[in-house]
């Protein structure tokens, strides 16, 4: 990139992310580069004993928890937590792998790491996407051996945790490693010891000695986030939530610490601050991706948890953030499956995994924040284990019994859809602006493509936020927006939705959205979104060409895309009418698009190739992440034509009877 380039890429960011903000992250890095974090360290941590680290919430009822959790959720439960005592984990929700909790070769400050990624790969043979080498040390994994603990009285589960404690613990010493680079994950971390020594606490394995060394990595910790919250300031998402739930916890957990007043104070001024701000009117978190919008929630439940036992209450304003909030993701939760679109950054999150139910499902998390936000009291099952374990009581009185989930998205024929059109107010994570998500049935049909990895060699370096992917229309292969960085969109645009009352009976749903991304190739994007009496769902996509702008008028090439389910697939063509026939798990479903016209070209891929029609596929087409590291193969559906005047693409999911 040449310096005219990169200074003009630099003034797009501060325009649009605000100058504050890009000056808190300058202020970040002029802190690496003088060595400022390094000489200002503090020194580590004396040994605490062991009865200065005090409980900070109290532990559900365990005949209450095996009532929620039945034979099959115990029995699941227990099984989990044998595989962690074996060695094993599963993390962001996938197959089992080796658990690792040290790093091979010498150790350097972490400030050496955050200024030379390359040291990662050269010092210690980690995988280059430090997610990977992240994930097993934020102690994910303790959790599952607790709740076992607490149902079981199994001695095996606290075993397993301090042996796995005292492997990181003597490999990572404080503020020297890799695993020290981060604030968020120093924070996420120490929220892991503090809920282990108070559930472990009463085991054998528990000694005291045992329990000082933990006290002390709990403020050791603690210790660690202060001089870069300007990092997690400048961010404006989830780093500044689990940093300040991290400082509170410590304050709390470590109340005679001659730094607890300190860490309770910045803990919750920042988390109070950044879930008023980070929360916008409609409810959408700011990072706008469903992962990232249920770890906000698990944070504010895990402090809803501590504030009753240390006198502290939940500003109006943040709790009314935390309800609309509550509300946006209950408004995208599918009923059978309890999963939700794969909206946005997906990086496999889920750091504190108090129930039984899968990755994938949103109701342990959704459920507890009706709960605590909204005083609903929603269908019952073992996703209700979260909610004990946040101390939440399912039997109170003021408590709003609902059958069935509050949205506003279209809905009909045990089917839902929802169109994707935000204003946005914070940095767009994936370029979807009119994205659509069609459920059926418990099946997700058109589906977002998630995430996969962030750092990987391209194409995977963070390639599926791209437009392109995601189930909406490109024109001449651009972008919705300028791609500025592996997380970096600029030139943000808006789209605008509106819910249309339809006077034709047989019209049951009706929307409407626009947006003009593609001004500068003079069009104008709206899609309709029509559910009919005879089970039907229509989307129609119109291109116009923008009367003001005529001399950017000339022929563009547009393409309509949808990501279906890898299913048993059929593809007629005949003329501008291509009838795709697929195979669900429920039965046959079929989808219908009418082009614009003649010189229609079609194509299919799944996982990365062509299998039908015309063109070639791009390595990215054809897949979908389910969660971070993972994909599997899909069906990319791209229908492209040349558009000289105004243009519109039919597209017809229709359901069997």
């Amino acid at each position: 990139m040449s310096l005219l380039a990169r200074l003009l890429t630099t003034a797009k960011a501060v325009r649009q992310l605000g100058l504050p903000r890009v000056a808190l992250f300058g202020i970040y890095r002029l802190g690496l580069a003088s060595g400022h974090y390094k000489r200002s360290e503090p020194e580590p941590e004396g040994n605490i004993p062991a009865a200065d680290l005090v409980p900070v919430f109290p532990l559900p009822d365990r005949q209450l928890l095996l009532e929620t959790l039945g034979p099959e959720g115990k029995s699941t439960l227990l099984a989990e937590a044998d595989e962690i005592a074996a060695g094993l984990v599963r993390l962001f929700g996938a197959a089992p792998t080796e658990l690792r909790l040290d790093c091979e070769g010498p150790l350097r400050h972490w400030t050496a790491y955050e200024s030379d990624p390359g040291l990662l790969a050269a010092l210690h043979g980690l995988p280059a996407d430090i997610k990977l080498t992240w994930e097993p040390v934020r102690f994910g994994w303790a959790f599952a051996l607790g709740r076992a603990y607490h149902l079981s009285g199994d001695e095996r589960y606290p075993a397993a945790f301090w042996r796995g404690f005292e492997t990181f613990a003597d490999a990572n010493p404080p503020f020297l490693g890799p695993h020290w680079m981060s604030g968020q994950e120093a924070a996420l971390r120490l929220m892991a010891f503090a809920w282990a020594a108070q559930v472990l606490a009463a085991s054998p394995h528990s000694t005291p000695e045992r329990m000082s060394r933990l006290a002390t990595a709990v403020a050791s910790h603690a210790a660690r986030i202060p001089p870069t919250l300007v990092y997690a300031r400048s961010q404006h998402n989830n780093h500044l939530l689990t940093e300040a739930a991290g400082l509170l916890t410590a304050g709390l957990a470590l109340p005679g610490h001659c730094a607890a007043r300190r860490w309770r104070s910045l803990g919750w001024k920042w988390l109070t601050t950044g879930l008023s701000q980070q929360i916008d009117g409609y409810g959408e978190y700011a990072q706008h991706s469903t992962n990232y919008h249920r770890l906000m929630l698990q944070v504010a439940l895990w402090i809803g948890a501590l504030l009753p036992g240390h006198a502290l209450h939940w500003p109006r304003p943040t709790v009314e953030a935390l309800g609309r909030a509550t509300h946006w993701l209950l408004g995208l939760l599918d009923p059978v499956s309890g999963q939700v679109p794969n909206l946005g950054a997906n990086d496999g999150a889920y750091i504190f995994p108090l129930s039984t139910c899968a990755f994938a499902d949103f109701r342990p998390v959704t459920h507890a924040a009706a709960q605590a936000f909204l005083h609903y009291h929603l269908p019952t099952g073992a996703w209700d284990e979260l909610a004990l374990w946040s101390g939440l009581s399912p039997d109170d009185p003021k408590l709003l019994e609902l059958e069935r989930y509050p949205g506003d998205n279209l809905a009909a024929h045990d089917s839902w859809g929802t169109l994707r059109a935000i204003r946005l107010a914070s940095r767009p994570s994936h370029a979807d602006q009119l994205h659509f998500d069609l459920w059926w049935r418990g099946l997700n049909l058109a589906r977002d493509p998630g995430t996969y990895r962030y750092n990987a060699p391209a194409p995977w370096d963070n390639a599926l936020t791209s437009t392109l992917v995601h189930n909406t229309v490109s024109v001449d292969g651009r972008e919705q927006m300028t791609r500025a960085g592996r997380f970096l969109y600029l030139d943000w645009i808006d789209a605008y939705y509106q819910v249309v009352i339809d006077p034709d009976e047989q019209i049951l749903q009706h929307a409407r959205a626009h947006h003009y991304a593609y001004w500068r190739q003079g069009l104008k994007h709206t899609r309709t979104v029509l559910v009919t009496s005879d089970v039907c769902w229509r989307v129609e996509d119109e291109l116009s060409f923008l009367p003001w702008l005529p001399w950017r008028r000339r022929p563009r090439v547009l393409r309509l895309h949808w990501l279906l389910p890898d299913w048993e697939w059929e593809a007629d063509r005949t003329g501008n009418r291509l009838v795709v026939s697929l195979r669900s798990p429920h039965g046959p479903l079929g989808l219908t698009i009418f082009g614009p016209g003649d010189g229609l070209q079609v194509r299919l891929a799944r996982a990365g190739e062509r299998v039908y029609g015309q063109g070639e596929a791009a390595p990215i087409d054809g897949w979908y992440a389910p969660t971070y590291g993972i994909k599997e193969p899909a069906l990319s559906l791209a229908v492209t034509f040349t558009a000289r005047d105004n243009a519109k693409f039919i597209s017809e999911f229709r359901f069997p009877k």
